[in-house]
């Protein structure tokens, strides 16, 4: 029997980068700045030292590698990684990085994110699957995460 998962809304996190890394033509480095996330059962910081990897692919679509380290209103500690994809066309990437506000119908932005917690209310984020849905803004990204069940 086909068993369609469903999705539960978890927290909204928002980052502003700083100015990029930029490798090669094919590898960028966007460091983040101190950020919020915020949802309906926790809330608090992303700290600065977090990121995302970004590897160009030949196909033109860009694979994501995001680390951040997040810290609860509670002074809870927890880790996040994410893997994902962001394609959209030349001309889109051209208007993001000119500083434009583009609208997330204009391109993919998804990810497949794994949380690690040692704070006891939060084990539950240990052993789910989430999955991020993302817009890029011109200084950084806002990610709403979805509990996979």
């Amino acid at each position: 029997m086909l068993q369609v998962p469903g999705l539960d809304f978890r927290l909204r996190i928002a980052v502003t980068f700083d100015a990029p890394c930029v490798v090669s033509d094919t590898r960028r480095i966007l460091h983040v700045a101190e950020d919020t996330f915020e949802g309906p059962t926790l809330s608090g910081s992303v700290l600065p030292g977090g990121g995302d990897w970004l590897q160009a692919r030949l196909e033109g679509s860009t694979e994501l590698d995001i680390r951040f380290a997040l810290r609860t209103v509670e002074g809870e500690s927890i880790y996040l990684r994410a893997s994902g994809l962001f394609a959209t066309s030349d001309a889109v990437t051209a208007r993001i990085r000119g500083g434009e506000d583009v609208p997330p119908d204009a391109y993919y932005f998804r990810t497949a994110i794994l949380f690690e917690t040692g704070a006891v209310r939060l084990a539950h984020l240990n052993s789910t699957l989430h999955i991020g849905v993302g817009q890029r803004r011109p200084d950084g990204m806002v990610t709403d995460i979805f509990a996979l069940s």
